[in-house]
């Protein structure tokens, strides 16, 4: 089981390493998207963040092999986009609590800012509707833990997606 699955296309950073690190409590943070897992630099760059902990990068296939190997570990997943996290969900990993936090402007995208750090295309918003159907309705961002909870779906309502 996943016990706490971020979407955040800056994958590991302050807010992470620091803040959402102690918070989950995690015993493995796992950064998760393919094309990540296949780039020698970030795979040896990505775990230096977080010095002293356990930092793993995967493709989804290896999450999912991994989470089934390893099911009592406290797993902290980070997902580089929505499609990662809504592939993990429809394959069938249980995940306890899903959070959408950063996603910065992809260059020549038809996008709207949603936050002040999550933008997302009409594409993007109905992968966070499908995520949110599968885990009956609700998905929340949370920038940091001692940040309030916003219901994800209300804000993209709010920006027009």
């Amino acid at each position: 089981m996943i016990n706490h699955l971020r979407i955040d296309n800056r994958l590991i950073h302050g807010q992470v390493a620091v803040m959402w690190r102690s918070n989950v409590a995690a015993e493995a943070i796992i950064v998760c998207n393919d094309k990540v897992a296949a780039d020698p630099i970030q795979k040896m760059a990505l775990p230096l963040a977080c010095k002293g902990e356990k930092v793993l990068i995967m493709t989804i296939d290896e999450l999912i092999a991994y989470d089934k190997e390893n099911p009592d570990e406290k797993k902290f997943v980070i997902c580089k986009y929505p499609t990662d996290c809504l592939e993990i969900l429809k394959r069938g990993v249980e995940v306890e609590r899903v959070n959408v936090g950063n996603a910065a402007p992809m260059p020549g995208t038809n996008h709207k800012m949603i936050t002040r750090s999550i933008s997302a295309t009409p594409e993007d918003a109905a992968v966070y509707r499908e995520i949110a159907e599968m885990r009956g309705g609700v998905l929340e961002t949370q920038m940091i833990p001692t940040d309030g909870k916003d219901d994800f779906l209300a804000l993209l309502k709010k920006a027009g997606l």
